[in-house]
């Protein structure tokens, strides 16, 4: 019987090549794992008649753990987010990522190492929405006109931004555990509390109150445009970084892009009972089956599973051997070509799994 058991939600597009390639990987590492395979996405509507069957949500929590591919959300129409269903399905409050530089992945800087976490349930991701013409929009424009909160127009599609202090101590909370089990000095919180004083003004107010719990790790905060503005100038200047939900979304890309681009981000979901890992960036139907895409996000992701897991060894393992083959060039699919500007071809998803694979000894 394995050590562990996991849920695997191969997801859309390019998703079954980077999971198939990540499975590999992990295998070749030692790890010990039975595969639950779960499904999701677009390509499930027309059978369950919902991205996101009952079933998959079931295999998440008898197994506890995750790890999926690159799902597709529509833009603008369509069914909303699976991934977001399943933060708020499973309260996985804690959007984890890590950013770090890899030699040879084209990095804008050469020593990046800071982490970003990022509050998942609520903000304007809480799907708290009007659509523009409905009673209820109309409704709402209505009572805040008459509450002197301002004018909006009629025409108006509406998003909440809710922001607790029940949320917001959670996520800051778990940012300051965090610097102290991995052994980090500081924790930087994001906002725009000068201008949205009731919802990004709670979110500093309360993290400051939770960073008196924890003397022995260095606080400060920023406003959303300064951090980004001193972000792009010295990344050295952050460790932990905590945000509300939508600048951590944005801000999770920036930094994935001065280290590589979203092709080697890993990243997590994390509530108290379930934790879900996926790579970040999307499901590139354009590229799906052909053998190009990039599996480092993914395989990367599985490491963070593994620390979880308790597999430390294995994990590092396995950055190991990525950073040895991107250290040395040979095998890099096309998305690393382009962001290193090199003329060299770009191998496959295959050829590159089988590198790692090789580098795994």
């Amino acid at each position: 019987m394995a050590k562990h058991t996991v849920t695997l939600i191969p997801g859309d597009g390019i998703g079954t090549e980077t999971t198939e390639a990540m499975q590999k990987v992990l295998a070749a590492a030692g790890a010990d794992i039975e595969w639950e395979v779960a499904l999701a996405g677009a390509g499930v509507m027309e059978e369950y008649g919902t991205p996101l069957p009952e079933s998959t949500i079931e295999a998440v929590k008898r197994n506890k753990v995750a790890i999926k591919g690159p799902i597709t959300t529509p833009v603008g129409t369509g069914f909303r987010s699976v991934n977001v269903a399943l933060r708020k399905t499973l309260d996985l409050y804690v959007c984890l990522r890590p950013v770090f530089s890899i030699p040879g992945a084209g990095g804008r800087y050469n020593d990046v190492d800071l982490v970003i976490v990022r509050e998942n349930s609520e903000d304007l991701y809480a799907g708290v929405e009007f659509a523009e013409g409905t009673q209820e929009a109309a409704d709402l424009i209505e009572f805040c006109e008459k509450a002197g909160a301002g004018a909006i127009r009629p025409d108006s599609g509406i998003s909440i931004k809710p922001i607790s202090i029940t949320g917001t101590q959670n996520i800051v909370r778990y940012a300051f555990d965090y610097a102290v089990a991995q052994g980090r000095k500081k924790v930087t919180a994001v906002h725009k509390a000068n201008i949205m004083k009731h919802s990004d003004g709670l979110f500093l107010r309360e993290a400051r109150k939770v960073a008196e719990e924890y003397p022995q790790i260095e606080f400060d905060d920023k406003i959303v445009d300064a951090f980004c503005m001193n972000m792009v100038i010295d990344p050295s200047q952050f460790d932990v970084i905590v945000f509300p939900n939508l600048y951590g979304d944005i801000a999770s890309d920036l930094a994935a892009g001065m280290v590589g681009g979203l092709g080697i981000a890993p990243g997590a979901n994390i509530g108290k009972d379930y934790a879900v890992f996926e790579a970040v960036h999307g499901s590139a139907p354009d590229i799906a089956g052909q053998n190009k895409a990039n599996p480092t996000a993914e395989i990367l992701s599985a490491a963070m599973m593994l620390d979880h897991l308790g597999e430390q060894e294995c994990a590092a393992r396995i950055r190991k051997a990525v950073r040895e083959v991107y250290e040395e060039g040979k095998w890099l699919t096309g998305d690393i070509r382009w962001a290193t500007g090199s003329s060299e071809p770009a191998c496959s998803c295959t050829e590159f799994t089988d590198a790692l694979i090789r580098a795994l000894g």
